[in-house]
Formats: structure tokens, C-alpha cells, sequence
């Protein structure tokens, strides 16, 4: 890694990419697209709202032009905690995947979907296609998208029974806003670092592999005992039946006190030059004052990672903060 200059930001040897990569953006989100643009979004501090911005680097996406594409509505539904959207391109069209809740019953969280079919999203116009029917009306948000062997799926994070536990579940999807198949239950909290503060999985994110479909999430309170966990399945078994899928026992991304590094998690994953890059989100500190969720300093960061002899991520540590 050799020391450069990017927008009057020096970059250190020990640092692959500006850190924070976005300051103040929880559950980051970047897709590198074919006109080599990196398209970057995330949860907004006031939760109400959507903006991507783009650069032709992921360092350049800390000083991008950036435009809301979307405003939560005034009354009703997706009136309220516009959360963790997620830009993806499915088929020649682009989509926003994202949570909210009612202006009224602002923890009636639900998933909804966007839709623009324009080539650029940044100008382009975004229709409503609303919310996405998951079989069961409970709280359930976090939902993202993926392909594998010729198949649409979608995983998110739900709360059925009990109550107070969120759960990742996952489905075949018919198209990117209509399941095709019943949900299938791919994880629960049953660890004790899955149960701090919370007994939460949510936040799934895909990449796949050396074969294998994995999938990593982030599990208890989003305060400083956040983490993320991971699951894996080949990628030809049947991804909807549980037998297929493996989890490990232990986080494979935590807080890094060296590091001064707190709560890492809700991640993404995209490449730069062949290399895979992790991108997640954390914060400076560990003591937060009041609920963690009003604390808007949670930033987006990012980092290359490697694999070990089984072909599985080895994350590291989050990186430090450099600017």
C-alpha cells in the first residue's frame, strides 16, 4: 500500500482507504456498477430520507455529489425510520430495498422497494412499488437481494414468536418485489454474543465465493457488544433447505479496543481492482449516552480481506480511524 493524497486527505501505508470512507452512514451499502461508478447509500442521521452518491473510487465517495432520490412520506406507511436501503441492479433495472415505518406507528418497520428504470439513479425517476409482501406482518426489515445458479432470492431479518427475537429468514423470489416461495428460517440468536443487550440477527449481507454462498449478519445491541456473524452453504445444495447451511460458533467481526473501533457491523461487500472489500459501519467510541439507535455516529468504513484454506472470509479488525 503506498502513501498517497486524495482531496487534500494524506493516506497512511497502514490504510487501504479513507476511514471513515462516509461520515455519519449506518448500514452502508456499495455497488460497484459497469460504468465504473461506485454507487454508495445508506441509513440517513434523520431517518427520513434516501441519497446515493457516486465516484469512480471508493476514497473519492467521502466528498461525491450525492442526491436524495427519496423522501419518507408524510402520513401512513413509510412515514417514518427509513433504515439500511440498498441499491441493487436486477435485469437492466435498478432497485431500492429499504425499511420503514409508519408516520403514525413508527415501529410498524416493514420492507418496501423502489424501483427506476433510468440508467442513471442518481436523476433518474423511482417508483413506489411499496411493500413487499413476507407472509407474516411483524416487524422485519434489513432485506437484500441476490442471485445464485439463475435464481432470485432475498434474505432479511424478521420478529414473529417470540416477539423478542429477530431472526434472518430467507426465499426464492418469483421477481425483485414478489416472493415465490414460504420463508424459510436461516438463523436465531443462540449464542451468547448474538444476546448482549438484544437477541438479534439482522443485517444479512451475500457473497459468494469459492463455491459457497455466504452470508454474514449482525447480531445483539447496535452499541458497542455489536458483531457480525456468519453463515455458508455450496453454492448448488438447495439454499432453502436449513441442512444445507453452516454457521460459525463465534463472531468473525467485532469491537477492536486497539483500534479504538466500537460496534462493527450491518455490512456490505464490492471489489476494487480483483480484490474483495468488506464495508460496514462503526463507531469512535464505546460509551454511548442514551438509546445507541439516536447516536448518529456510527460511519462507514472499509477494508480488503483475504480467505483462509476453506475458502471462508477472515475479516481482521475494523481499521482505525485515520482522518
Amino acid at each position: 500500500m503506498e502513501t498517497a493524497k486524495k482531496g487534500g486527505i494524506i493516506m497512511k501505508k497502514e490504510y487501504e482507504y479513507n476511514s471513515p470512507l462516509v461520515y455519519q452512514r449506518a448500514d452502508p451499502y456499495v455497488y460497484l456498477h459497469t460504468d465504473g461508478y461506485y454507487y454508495f447509500t445508506g441509513t440517513m442521521p434523520q431517518y427520513d430520507c434516501i441519497e446515493i452518491r457516486r465516484a469512480k473510487t471508493l476514497n473519492e465517495l467521502l466528498t461525491a455529489d450525492s442526491s436524495v432520490v427519496w423522501k419518507k412520506h408524510k402520513t401512513g406507511e413509510m412515514g417514518s425510520h427509513i433504515w439500511a436501503p440498498e441499491l441493487h441492479y436486477i435485469d437492466g433495472v435498478w432497485y431500492i430495498y429499504f425499511t420503514a415505518g409508519d408516520a403514525d406507528q413508527i415501529w410498524e418497520i416493514r420492507p418496501y422497494i423502489l424501483m427506476c428504470e433510468d440508467e442513471n439513479p442518481m436523476t433518474g425517476k423511482w417508483i413506489e412499488k411499496g411493500k413487499i409482501d413476507v407472509g407474516v406482518q411483524s416487524f422485519s426489515l434489513d432485506m437484500t437481494a441476490f442471485e445464485n445458479n439463475g435464481e432470485l432470492y432475498t434474505i432479511w431479518a424478521q420478529k414473529i414468536e417470540p416477539a423478542d427475537v429477530s431472526n434472518i429468514y430467507i426465499a426464492r423470489m418469483k421477481n425483485p418485489w414478489t416472493l415465490e416461495t414460504e420463508p424459510m428460517l436461516l438463523s436465531t440468536p443462540e449464542y451468547d454474543w448474538e444476546k448482549q443487550g438484544f437477541k438479534v440477527n439482522e443485517g444479512p449481507a451475500v457473497l459468494i465465493r469459492n463455491g459457497k454462498v455466504i452470508v454474514t449478519y449482525s447480531a445483539s445491541d447496535t452499541g458497542w457488544r455489536y458483531c457480525m456473524g456468519m453463515l455458508w452453504a455450496d453454492e448448488n445444495s438447495d439454499l432453502l433447505d436449513k441442512n444445507s447451511w453452516h454457521k460459525s460458533d463465534k463472531p468473525v467481526f467485532k469491537t477492536s479496543e486497539e483500534n479504538e473501533q466500537y460496534g462493527p457491523g450491518h455490512n456490505c461487500f464490492t471489489t476494487d481492482n480483483g480484490k474483495d472489500v468488506l464495508v460496514y459501519h462503526s463507531r469512535n467510541y464505546k460509551e454511548i449516552n442514551g438509546d445507541p439507535l439516536h447516536d448518529n455516529n456510527r460511519h462507514a468504513r472499509a477494508k480488503v480481506f483475504e480467505y483462509d484454506e476453506n475458502g471462508l472470509p477472515i475479516f481482521g479488525e475494523p481499521v482505525k480511524k485515520n482522518i
